[in-house]
């Protein structure tokens, strides 16, 4: 239905739209996709990392490392427990940011154009 470019732009809006609020970790990101999408969208593990290390590769997210102790390995001190990585999005992100929303709001005024609103017939 879309071509695998288009989606992977869109993909990448919507995370990087999410980092304009705050750090987040990966997990969190696909939680809040499938959340606010009500499940239409997912981004799988094997999308969403590579991507979030693409947009790291290409300096529009920072990532810090945090050690997560588990709740049932409490007691246990000997694990510092596993890394939890945190995605923040940089002022080249927010450039970035910006200019793919401006794009995408273009391209919806431009099919507005075309596309007629529901309950709308065409006057032509």
């Amino acid at each position: 239905m879309f071509s695998k470019d288009a989606t992977k732009d869109n993909a990448q809006l919507i995370v990087l739209s999410l980092l304009r609020a705050g750090p987040m970790y990966g997990y969190a990101i696909s939680k809040e996709i499938a959340t606010r999408s009500e499940n239409s969208l997912r981004l799988t593990p094997g999308v969403l990392y590579p991507m979030l290390r693409e947009l790291e590769r290409d300096g529009l997210v920072d990532a810090t490392l945090e050690q997560v102790r588990s709740d049932r390995r409490e007691g246990d001190e000997a694990s510092p427990g596993r890394p939890r990585k945190w995605y923040t999005l940089t002022a080249k992100g927010r450039r970035r940011l910006e200019s793919k929303l401006a794009a995408h709001r273009a391209m919806q005024a431009l099919l507005g154009l075309f596309i007629p609103a529901r309950g709308k017939e065409a006057s032509r």
